[in-house]
């Protein structure tokens, strides 16, 4: 425990831009994952424990496009296709057979896909470490705000994030599909006594969940270290994301992305050594207080 030097970072304005700036790319990447994670949940009903996977194909998908084109918007648009296309096939061929089943099935299913897709990652590209590197369009010098430096990148990714959870916000809230997406997770019988085509609707909202990891794949791919099984880690942080923004709100999942992002972010400084104890310690809070959620729905 260091107070000191959390205070000391609190009174400086450029250490408070600079660990700000990383708690929001940590939020940001996680509120993509996460919010991939709880939609799927709200309306299908499955805990995809298999997301964070998809998250890493995202990376290896971009990684590949971006050497066969140079382009990064092309390896954003491999990354996040790639992944929704497979998320697609996914839902179809064995996640629907687990639909209403006992939650130990959906989360066996899961687990031997996370298996699969390391092994296959591992075939494919290699077990070795591998960087994608910085597109030549951020290789820039960092924008000074109040005496902090933020990459170029680090910009670019934080409004990125931010346009896709406005758009997601919107798409659900104000558009007739967004409607009939949010009447089939209340009640999907009537929803297909309406003529509305579920097995079609369950298919594009799993490929949408999965669009969201592999594009947040996609954006990390840069500044992180690809390697087989680095899903992990961030499954089990959007996990406490969306135990603590409530399970199937994408609202809750933003808010709650951004607590565990400056979380980690200061926390490094005054807690260094019991980060992650401190963001399980916010989802123990939350589920004492209110076990449904920030915005999650009341358990009946």
């Amino acid at each position: 425990m260091d107070l000191q030097a959390l205070a000391g970072c609190l009174a400086s304005a450029s250490c408070v831009v600079t660990q700000a700036s990383t708690g929001l790319i940590v939020g940001m990447l996680l509120f993509l994952v996460a919010s991939g994670l709880s939609l799927i949940f709200g309306v299908l009903g499955v805990i995809n424990f298999a997301h964070g996977a998809f998250y890493m194909l995202g990376a290896y998908f971009a990684l590949t496009a971006y050497g066969l084109t140079g382009s990064f918007a092309l390896a954003i648009a491999a990354g996040a296709l790639g992944v929704a296309a497979f998320g697609v096939v996914f839902e179809r061929l064995f996640i629907s057979r687990v639909y209403g089943r006992d939650i130990l099935m959906q989360l066996l299913v899961c687990y031997a896909f996370i298996l699969i897709l390391d092994d296959a990652v591992r075939t494919i590209w290699g077990a070795e470490y591998q960087m994608m590197g910085m597109p030549e369009a951020f290789a820039l010098p960092p924008v000074e705000i109040a005496g902090g430096f933020i990459p170029g990148y680090y910009l670019f990714m934080i409004g990125a994030s931010f346009v896709v959870a406005v758009l997601l916000w919107y798409g659900i809230n104000r558009t007739r599909l967004g409607k009939v997406v949010r009447a089939a997770a209340l009640n999907p019988q009537m929803v297909a006594a309406l003529g509305i085509n579920t097995t079609l609707l369950y298919a594009g909202v799993f490929g949408v969940g999965s669009l969201l990891a592999g594009m947040a794949g996609a954006l990390a791919a840069p500044i992180r270290t690809l390697t087989p099984g680095m899903g992990l880690s961030i499954l089990i942080e959007s996990f406490i994301v969306t135990v603590i923004g409530g399970m199937g709100s994408i609202v809750g999942a933003f808010i709650a992305a951004l607590l565990i992002g400056f979380t980690r972010s200061f926390g490094s400084i005054g807690f260094p050594l019991f980060v992650d104890g401190m963001m399980f310690g916010l989802m123990a809070l939350v589920l004492i207080v209110k076990p449904s959620g920030l915005l999650g729905r009341p358990i009946l």
